[in-house]
């Protein structure tokens, strides 16, 4: 059996609140308690509400934020024990915002080859080819390498915070939220592209959205997260023509419909997220799920398999009720 590229056991991610000066201190689990295993040329969509955890777990897994409990392994080694730079030139992180993530006063030349100066790779003739043969895959024309973030459009100056992290030449990118930004006319260039530099590269991706129209068209694996957990993870085929958990469900029927007369769909949710630092007992989402039944509200689901891989946290699966 293949080690997985990527390895997370146990993570948990505690912050400590406090309100006011005088305020008590409250413990908020962003994420709770998260295994999740990557290999060499996966595409993971994590998707979920706003306020899941998602970002937390991408910041856990780039290295930025050290777990409470649990423990990241990149090709085995765990990557607290590796130091910034290696692990910098090993997992890169496309941003979601393009308009923030670039410096205004560089230019765009300066901007992608920043990283291979950090890394002190090659010198400045060989730097200043490798920035234009990755201003060639991402498909960014030479005249702009001498331009400022300023004068390029949206979906140009997130070209460029790609071709950025790429530059190095990383085993694993985490996309967070990588078109949300960006002109639903331009969104679907962007997803081509990072397909098509998955399959140049040999590159393994992280996407975090809450677009499932996004990791329809780009993961190959699909995991749902609901306060600070992963409640189901899937092949992206089968997820969306079976989704198990009631959650996933619900979130497949939010996707909106040209039809006008078809409205807003009503999906039974409530309009109140359920506070991160005071979860529900039980299984979290059963205060807000249509299919809970006796014991939901004290029993702690387990993960059970889907008959077609993955899994699923339900007591619908665990009892035979689904």
């Amino acid at each position: 059996m293949i080690a997985p590229l990527l390895d997370a056991q146990g993570l948990t991610q505690t912050y400590h609140l406090t309100s006011g000066m005088f305020g008590k201190t409250r413990a908020l689990q962003a994420v709770r308690g998260i295994d999740l295993s990557l290999n060499r040329g996966d595409i993971l969509g994590i998707v979920g509400e706003s306020g899941c955890g998602k970002s937390t777990l991408s910041r856990m897994l780039l290295g930025l934020e050290t777990p409470t409990s649990g423990q990241v392994r990149l090709n085995g080694t765990p990557i607290g024990d590796m130091d910034r730079g290696t692990l910098s030139r090993k997992i890169q992180p496309i941003f979601q915002d393009p308009f923030s993530s670039l410096n205004p006063r560089k230019t765009i030349e300066s901007i992608i080859s920043l990283p291979l100066r950090l890394h002190k790779i090659g010198d400045a003739a060989s730097r200043k080819r490798e920035v234009r043969d990755m201003m060639d895959r991402v498909g960014l024309p030479n005249r702009v390498a001498q331009g400022y973030p300023n004068q390029l459009s949206g979906g140009q100056r997130q070209r460029v915070a790609i071709a950025r992290a790429l530059i190095t030449r990383p085993e694993i990118v985490i996309c967070d939220e990588p078109t949300s930004a960006l002109d639903v006319s331009v969104q679907s260039q962007i997803l081509n592209m990072l397909q098509d530099l998955r399959d140049e590269l040999n590159l393994t991706y992280v996407v975090i959205t809450h677009d499932l129209a996004v990791v329809q068209h780009l993961a190959t694996e699909i995991a749902v997260m609901y306060l600070g957990r992963v409640v189901e993870r899937a092949e992206t085929g089968r997820f969306f023509a079976d989704p198990q958990h009631p959650y996933s469900r619900a979130l497949l029927q939010s996707v909106m419909t040209p039809d006008p007369q078809l409205g807003i769909p009503d999906l039974g949710l409530g309009t109140a997220f359920p506070d991160p630092a005071n979860p529900p007992t039980g299984c979290a989402f059963h205060p807000r799920c249509i299919k809970r039944f006796d014991g939901c509200d004290r029993i702690a689901p387990n993960p059970v398999s889907r008959p077609d891989g993955g899994f699923v946290e339900c007591r619908l699966l665990e009892t035979g009720t689904h």
